[in-house]
């Protein structure tokens, strides 16, 4: 029997028989983590509520092995709340839309459970506080964090040079194959050929440029963020459900 201490982002929370609940985290050390947290939907417990989707906690699991993933679900014996992020996402719908699909994409990223995360578990914590302060659109603050997703992954996309050749932009013609923008030479059928304000603020979003996203024009956000959607479901090989419920 063995007590392990992390910190981490609930991203779900199921309910278990009439009074417990499974929440899956993802977490610093151990990545992904689905555990068991017993009487949390009774009314008095001490920690219920501190266990809700968006949390930023510090927990400690109880595993009846010398491995915090096993053969059996751990157990959340402890959570002390480090920054309670759902009190500003879920009063606004854009916020809450914007913040559940950067949770579902967090999830699919960490699939493998007790793999480490760690770059995957920053970017989330970095863009739920940046999304709950409500200091940008909450939708740049979702493209911003899925490009980034994409980026720390191993799919990085080009916004100026040429993803194959490397010819120095600007580039016109975005390919979701070939990994962003292509020039004439290097061109292939299927080719979008987005506005060039559009793929500057996909650049602006995936450096942190927000000053350059932030004045952008709204029919450049919408345009970036269906390039941006296709180009996650492309290398996810199916979309985010909780991308359909988000605002544009």
């Amino acid at each position: 029997m063995s007590l392990f201490r992390d910190d981490g982002v609930v991203l779900r929370a199921q309910k278990l028989g009439e009074a417990d609940r499974i929440i899956t985290l993802l977490t610093r050390q151990h990545g992904k983590v689905r555990a068991v947290a017993r009487g949390v939907r009774k009314t008095k417990s001490k920690f219920g509520a501190r266990l809700e989707p968006f949390s930023h906690v510090d927990v400690q699991f109880f595993s009846r092995g010398s491995e915090l993933i096993g053969r059996g679900l751990p157990l959340c014996t402890q959570v002390e709340t480090i920054a309670p992020y759902g009190g500003s996402i879920v009063t606004d719908y854009g916020r809450y839309t914007a913040g559940t699909a950067m949770l579902e994409t967090a999830e699919r990223f960490a699939e493998n459970e007790g793999e480490p995360a760690v770059q995957q578990y920053l970017l989330l914590v970095g863009g739920l506080r940046t999304l709950a302060a409500g200091l940008h659109e909450s939708h740049l603050v979702l493209d911003a964090f899925l490009l980034r997703s994409l980026a720390v992954n191993g799919y990085g996309a080009s916004f100026t040079d040429c993803a194959k050749c490397g010819l120095e932009g600007p580039n016109r013609f975005f390919s979701l194959p070939a990994g962003g923008v292509l020039c004439g030479d290097c061109r292939v059928p299927g080719c979008a050929v987005p506005s060039p304000e559009t793929l500057v603020l996909l650049g602006a979003l995936l450096s942190g440029d927000w000053q350059t996203a932030d004045s952008c024009e709204p029919r450049y956000w919408r345009e970036g963020s269906g390039l941006v959607a296709a180009y996650l479901q492309w290398h996810l090989e199916r979309g985010i459900r909780s991308m359909r419920y988000v605002e544009k």
